[in-house]
């Protein structure tokens, strides 16, 4: 048998022990019996953009020797490719939102936290069987992975955050309640698919959009009146979009830059949401990755098969676990986060 509580005080223990012995539901507590079988197959998602906010992880920092030596670590590492030092844009008394909301700082906060969340993990035995990113976090799996090391992995992400931020704003992002199949039907009915592309497809009728401003919002409009659901998201570009596209010269020449080796451990690719080949160790994949839709609800599907039974979200909130809920059967795996809140 085995019980797990989380309690801030001393009293709350005492009560959350109290109750369980009289078998009522409580938060915070889980118990269970274990059996003598296998371990259960542990898929990691580590979170992408729109997740990052000023403070996130500095609990850990303050208690985790092992977290605040990894981010240390990653900020160092970081720092001839930032103007400001990383722990200032997260810790720092001064530290603003408006910064951290700048895609060249929240592309490698994002990769420094969950490098140092992972390694915190790994710490207390917990290994991954299989990894998978959503855009900016596949950089992490695929730095877990072995892809490359984690110096090439945080010239990359800085870089990747660098090229992104000097392209002109002006592009904007939709969340869409609709088909994959929907959403194609109406770019093509509009004649807008040179302006705006799927930039994710994150479940059966979870669709995000991207590109040129009017034309984003002439489909929303389009598909709201089918009384479709559209969102507008909080973004600094259009990523994912034909607008990425004049970064990707410069891009391409520095991602055939960096030493690639064959994946150590399974890593599912955002680009075919299948297990990644050979091509996962190509400059191309990479390019790739920037302009193409993120498969996310296939690639769900693809841990499914691959018998991943605990999703442990790697990241700063909760927000690939209720998405990859919603591409399994009900009932299916044990799904976790690392952070839940701001607070904790």
């Amino acid at each position: 048998h085995r019980l797990s509580l989380v309690a801030a005080t001393k009293a709350e223990l005492q009560e959350r022990l109290k109750a369980f012995g009289t078998e009522e539901e409580v938060t915070g507590l889980v118990s269970g019996v274990v059996s003598g079988g296998e371990s259960p197959k542990v898929a990691m998602l580590f979170t992408g953009q729109g997740s990052q906010y000023v403070g996130m992880g500095r609990q850990l920092y303050e208690t985790q020797p092992t977290f605040r030596k990894a981010l240390e670590q990653c900020a160092e590492i970081l720092q001839p490719y930032l103007d400001r030092h990383l722990l200032e844009v997260l810790y720092s008394l001064e530290a603003e939102e408006s910064v951290l909301e700048q895609t060249a700082y929240t592309q490698p906060a994002l990769f420094a936290l969950e490098y140092a969340l992972f390694q915190l993990w790994q710490s207390w035995g917990i290994k991954p069987d299989v990894v998978m990113g959503h855009s900016v976090g596949e950089y992490v799996a695929a730095t877990v992975a072995g892809v490359w090391s984690l110096e090439d992995g945080l010239k990359l992400i800085a870089a990747r955050g660098r090229l992104m931020q000097q392209l002109p704003s002006g592009g904007e992002m939709f969340s869409v309640m609709a088909s994959e199949s929907k959403v194609r039907e109406t770019l093509k009915e509009m004649a807008l698919g040179e302006q705006v592309a799927i930039a994710a497809i994150n479940g059966p009728q979870s669709i995000v959009i991207s590109g040129e401003s009017e034309a984003v919002r002439a489909i929303a409009t389009n598909l709201e009146s089918e009384t479709i659901k559209t969102k507008q998201l909080q973004v600094s570009h259009a990523f994912h979009s034909p607008l990425m596209e004049p970064m990707l010269v410069e891009w391409e020449a520095l991602a055939n830059q960096i030493a690639y080796n064959q994946p150590k451990i399974p890593i599912i690719s955002n680009v075919t949401g299948t297990t990644a080949d050979s091509s996962i160790t190509t400059a191309q994949y990479w390019v790739n990755h920037v302009r193409q839709p993120v498969r996310f609800a296939q690639s769900m599907e693809a841990l499914d098969k691959l018998g991943s039974e605990v999703f442990l979200e790697v990241g700063p909130k909760p927000i690939l676990l209720g998405m990859g809920r919603q591409c399994l059967p009900e009932g299916v795996g044990v799904w976790l986060p690392c952070i839940y809140s701001r607070t904790q």
